[in-house]
């Protein structure tokens, strides 16, 4: 057989081995034939309806007959002509900012301190009693929030009112507010960030500890030396993953918890598009800023990816 007639014969032992390898292991491709199906129809075919941020969508017309823009940037160009552009940027990156600085590292200690209990039946107490914040919804947070912090009512302001002190008015202060919106993002997320790095450290080398340990290494020596270095590649990709959704900030908590006199502080992109474009049917502009985050996003990834590379903790 020469050369060329083996080349041909390559790509038919690739699909002869792919289709070997599909059946040795169709029982796990069967399982997560549902969560691919899922990404597809719900994540990948809703795609194409972006292309809306370059029309003047209208319901009768649907995505492929509404008239396209008239200049295609129309949209962008609305919004960032808009008087609180600047305002809703700043906010957007400064909470993210804040929520990304308050949770990541303290969940990284926390799941230190967690990995270093040795009474297990303690140590499950603890992480069942942090855990419980993450599966409670928004709206009964900001009633807990109210009972709390309310300016009229809320417990902290009675134990002011009645210690002959100036009450604060948490909910509708500008000094506050952001605060108080981190303040509930950590109550609630906090316990939950810290199941990927106790993840990662129980797969840390358990024999590491134990030489640390024979060369007369400290707690303190190996958390330095064994369990940081080992989790860091985690540490990373967490980072580069958060990176991609910076310009969230929390839609659905600060819709909840916000309200006129704050917005000055805590109004961000996605609730200014929620009542500029959706509340008033501007369907058009709500995907040209969704577009919009989402190329923002892919350059932070890509860009947080690249300098991951040097430290060996790139995603691909």
């Amino acid at each position: 057989m020469n050369g060329f007639e083996a080349r041909n014969r390559d790509p038919e032992r690739k699909v002869s081995l792919i289709y070997k390898r599909i059946i040795l292991h169709k029982a796990h491709y069967l399982m997560l034939f549902p969560g691919l199906l899922y990404y597809f129809i719900f994540k990948y075919v809703p795609m194409g309806g972006a292309i809306i941020a370059f029309k003047d969508f209208n319901i009768s017309g649907g995505i492929w007959h509404s008239p396209w823009a008239d200049p295609w940037f129309k949209h962008f160009k609305y919004f960032y002509d808009s008087p609180y552009f600047t305002q809703i940027m700043v906010n957007t990156m400064l909470i993210s900012v804040y929520k990304l600085f308050w949770i990541v590292p303290p969940a990284i200690i926390l799941a230190i301190l967690l990995s270093e209990i040795r009474w297990k039946a303690f140590r499950n107490v603890i992480q069942s009693i942090m855990y419980m914040p993450h599966f409670i919804s928004w709206v009964i947070i900001f009633g807990i929030s109210l009972a709390l912090f309310s300016e009229a009512d809320g417990l902290i302001n009675m134990i002011l009112k009645n210690s002959g002190l100036k009450t604060i008015p948490f909910l509708t202060s500008n000094e506050w507010i952001r605060s108080l919106i981190v303040g509930t993002d950590i109550w609630q997320n906090l316990g939950w960030g810290t199941i990927v790095y106790l993840a990662a450290i129980a797969g840390i080398d358990s024999t590491l500890y134990e030489a640390a340990r024979v060369d007369g290494a400290g707690r303190i020596r190996m958390i330095w030396h064994i369990t940081l270095p080992g989790i860091r590649n985690v540490i990373i990709l967490m980072l580069i993953l958060r990176l991609g959704t910076i310009l969230d900030a929390g839609f659905e908590q600060i819709y909840v918890m916000y309200n006129i006199q704050v917005y000055e502080k805590v109004d961000i992109i996605d609730t200014w598009v929620f009542r500029t474009g959706l509340e008033q049917f501007n369907f058009s502009l709500g995907a040209a800023v969704g577009l919009y985050k989402s190329i923002i996003a892919l350059i932070l990834v890509l860009g947080a990816n690249t300098l991951a590379k040097r430290v060996g903790g790139s995603i691909w």
